[in-house]
């Protein structure tokens, strides 16, 4: 009798279903005669601490050498790509919004361009509108990369990085929730522009941010890139040329650590970025240094664009005109806290009843889109970040699908941990930067 290799079946009421498992930790184990070839088999994770992240690795060692590796995912999984079939297509950012929750404001302007897209109105998005999408998603750039300089600075040792990168993280998050009211989750890029527009408080905390910066990233420079210690542990540690990442779809700053100047803000443009000014930052050597170099010159790059932005912020509305799409950008925090201002709904109230009715129609039930799909890919801090999105003419999605960066990007930690040592197994991970929210979702 032959055992199938593939995922068990059985029939049911509902049609054929299939059960797959992750590997039982007994048969894993079993696998492995430790008094035959000295092997051990050890269980690392799923814990913050250890793996930057819920994930869990598999490692089966021979001493301190990694043998073979095997990253175990889903301890994060919340169901958001399911959730958006019973919402309609405005409340999608609040979900879209959780996966990746380093970098909301890429979820969310991914989802929204898709969306928009499906519409036909890419080409009547304000221009207020998409500068602030770019200025927005910049610095949430900045503020992942600070939280990756940070972890991955502590995991090595680096205990004081971890401190300044928070640092200057928290000031990025006191500039979103001036402008959203919220420090992550925002659901701030809406189909059809944004939900509010930038407060001048705000302009200012950002331009003493850019003040700032530089002055920071020299310092995060002079304590790490010449200590013989971050040196030791990045450098020819966890490699990955541009073949292997190519072939297992690894796109990014890993990526462009291996020589490849593949950035889809000048590949594939969106958003007006082919108007912008910047470089895309690469290294050759493919290791944990070189995507420490990266990221650094990325925020950098960043930082050019930022100041770019605020130059071209023109005055002008933040959402289409076209009202049977366009939610409410006019909101004021109200006294429930909520953004109901009594200012507002008054305006709405005191108009017409087919006002009213169309408020309330567009607030509960939502737009229509056109049959349709669509594929749309930014680039988030972690890499590609891609949305199919599929309408059935109705005002829910169809199916929303993301191609997401953590999740690809790991599919390389067995090629870079294999053969090199566990102590280096925490380095490579970590240089891949994965978000499990976004990874599991």
């Amino acid at each position: 009798m032959t055992t199938s290799n593939y995922a068990t079946e059985r029939e049911t009421t509902e049609g054929k279903v299939f059960t797959v498992t992750g590997g039982d930790w007994d048969e894993v184990v079993s696998g492995t005669d430790p008094i035959n070839d000295e092997r051990i088999v050890v269980n690392m994770g799923p814990q913050h601490p250890s793996t930057h992240g819920v994930l869990r690795l598999v490692l089966e060692l021979e001493g301190e050498t990694v043998r073979e590796a095997r990253s175990v995912i889903g301890y994060l999984h919340t169901g958001i790509e399911k959730n958006l079939e019973y919402r309609n297509w405005v409340q999608g950012s609040t979900f879209v919004t959780r996966m990746d929750y380093l970098a909301p404001l890429f979820n969310e302007t991914a989802y929204a361009l898709a969306v928009e897209k499906l519409l036909g109105i890419t080409d009547d998005i304000t221009e207020r509108a998409t500068t602030i999408r770019v200025l927005m998603m910049e610095l949430n750039r900045v503020s992942s990369h600070l939280v990756w300089l940070a972890t991955t600075a502590m995991e090595l040792g680096a205990i004081n990085m971890m401190l300044y990168g928070f640092r200057e993280r928290e000031y990025v998050l006191d500039i979103f929730e001036t402008i959203t009211g919220l420090r992550m989750n925002h659901a701030y890029v809406r189909p059809g522009g944004v939900a509010q527009d930038v407060p001048d408080d705000a302009i200012r905390k950002i331009r003493d941010f850019l003040q700032l910066m530089p002055k920071r990233l020299k310092e995060y420079e002079n304590l790490l890139s010449g200590q013989p210690i971050w040196l030791e542990r990045t450098q020819h540690v966890a490699v990955l040329d541009v073949t292997a990442c190519m072939a297992l779809g690894v796109t990014g700053p890993v990526l462009r650590s291996a020589g490849l100047a593949w950035d889809l803000r000048k590949t594939m443009p969106y958003c007006g970025y082919e108007t912008y000014e910047f470089d895309v930052p690469t290294h050759t050597d493919g290791d944990v240094w070189g995507r420490y170099l990266v990221r650094v010159a990325e925020i950098r790059e960043s930082l050019k664009l930022i100041e770019q932005a605020l130059d071209r912020l023109k005055p002008g509305p933040v959402m289409v005109s076209d009202k049977k799409i366009a939610w409410p950008a006019q909101l004021a925090i109200g006294v429930d806290g909520m953004g109901n201002s009594l200012e507002h709904v008054a305006k709405i109230m005191g108009q017409s009843m087919e006002s009213l009715i169309h408020h309330f129609k567009l607030v509960t039930e939502g737009f229509r889109v056109p049959p349709g799909q669509v594929y749309v890919g930014i680039e988030s801090p972690r890499g590609e970040l891609g949305v199919h999105a599929v309408s059935d003419g109705g005002t829910r999605p169809y199916r929303v699908h993301y191609r997401e960066p953590s999740f690809v990007n790991l599919q390389a930690l067995p090629a870079m941990a294999e053969g090199g040592l566990i102590a280096d197994v925490i380095a490579g991970g970590a240089s891949l930067d994965p978000v499990m929210g976004g990874c599991d979702r």
